[in-house]
């Protein structure tokens, strides 16, 4: 009966967007290099880059550094709110779309951080990944909350998300979609922005930086703690091993499903996003702080898939922390679930920053 309560509620949440479109199937070879590849099938393109991505994950999510990092302090409506003004700097990856190759993260400092640009000792620090689809004001509570505890929080923006969503679109569908090789290359994107967002931490003299992803976010949050060694904690917020089988089996992206269907299945599928897909990074989180958080009635996130995560961290002897939400996956951001995720998240993160 539970169960059968949380599935209609999350179904129903699910069809509050109306805005949903199923795309064309595209394997996306534009949005790669042909080096090498020339002559070959799209798909076969594809493939053998997959497999030059996996030998060097490292180089692939590495960013060139930069300094060109702009702080404009907030209104003083904004600043009486806890949030101190936005960081913004130049994307690591070039995009068609040139709303989207600007990065903006907004600052929301703990109540004892001195302003930005001051050098002194500093104290806690978290990147914030919000959700797939999240607007400008999502995780901004979140966010507050954070630095009311102790925790200083820099809010990033997705890629293709809010101010970085060009004209034509009105959901971030780039990020994930039926377009292979682009939503590769955008979650990319969004491992490279955040990597150039700790640069910025570290130079404002943070040591104890974390992470925290939600739903999308928590994936590349993942990917990030994987590839970057200051990170020294991660709050995973719905989790998977596979990102295919999200796509394939979720609530939320029936209409990316139903672009891929007659076109692939769910094993190629799978092995085409390897380089996006938690699971293929495990041991090397092995020295990081993990919570692993889920909802035991969650459709988007099938609640097999989370358990099958934490069941191989168990596996491999990855120490983490483990909570179940009694929810689902969109109820989690209701009260009172909301307000229990993020207490959960939050008292992680004071504990092992």
């Amino acid at each position: 009966m539970i169960a059968t309560f949380f599935h209609n509620w999350e179904r129903r949440l699910a069809d509050v967007s109306k805005d949903r479109v199923v795309r064309p199937f595209e394997w996306g070879a534009d949005w790669i290099s042909s080096n090498g590849h020339d002559g070959l099938e799209p798909s076969a393109y594809l493939e053998r880059w997959v497999e030059d991505v996996m030998r060097d994950t490292q180089a692939f999510f590495t960013p060139p550094s930069t300094t060109d990092f702009r702080f404009t302090e907030a209104s003083a409506d904004l600043a009486r709110q806890g949030e101190a003004g936005t960081l913004r700097f130049p994307s690591a990856m070039v995009t068609p779309h040139p709303e989207n190759n600007i990065v903006a993260g907004r600052w929301f400092p703990a109540r004892d951080e001195a302003p930005v640009g001051h050098s002194r000792t500093r104290g806690r620090a978290v990147i914030v990944l919000p959700q797939w689809n999240s607007d400008a004001g999502g995780h901004i509570g979140l966010s507050k909350l954070l630095a009311r505890f102790g925790v200083s929080a820099l809010r990033l923006s997705l890629p293709y998300h809010d101010g970085r969503m060009p004209p034509e679109l009105t959901r971030a569908d780039y990020i994930v979609s039926s377009n292979i090789a682009r939503t590769v290359q955008v979650c990319r994107q969004a491992v490279l922005d955040t990597r150039r967002a700790i640069d910025w931490l570290a130079s404002q003299g943070f040591e104890r930086i974390g992470i925290l992803g939600t739903s999308l976010g928590s994936c590349l949050a993942m990917l990030t703690s994987a590839h970057e060694p200051r990170i020294r904690a991660q709050a995973l917020n719905h989790v998977s091993p596979w990102f295919a089988d999200v796509v394939w089996r979720g609530l939320s992206t029936r209409h990316v499903r139903a672009g891929l269907n007659g076109h692939i299945d769910l094993d190629r599928l799978r092995s085409m996003w390897k380089p996006i897909s938690p699971i293929c990074y495990l041991d090397r989180v092995r020295d990081t702080k993990t919570l692993l958080v889920y909802a035991k009635y969650d459709l988007t996130f099938p609640v097999d898939l989370s358990e099958q995560l934490v069941a191989e961290f168990t596996r491999r002897g990855i120490a983490h922390e483990v909570t179940a939400l009694p929810c689902g996956h969109y109820s989690s951001g209701v009260a009172p679930f909301s307000y229990l995720d993020a207490f959960v998240l939050t008292r992680f993160l004071r504990r092992n920053l």
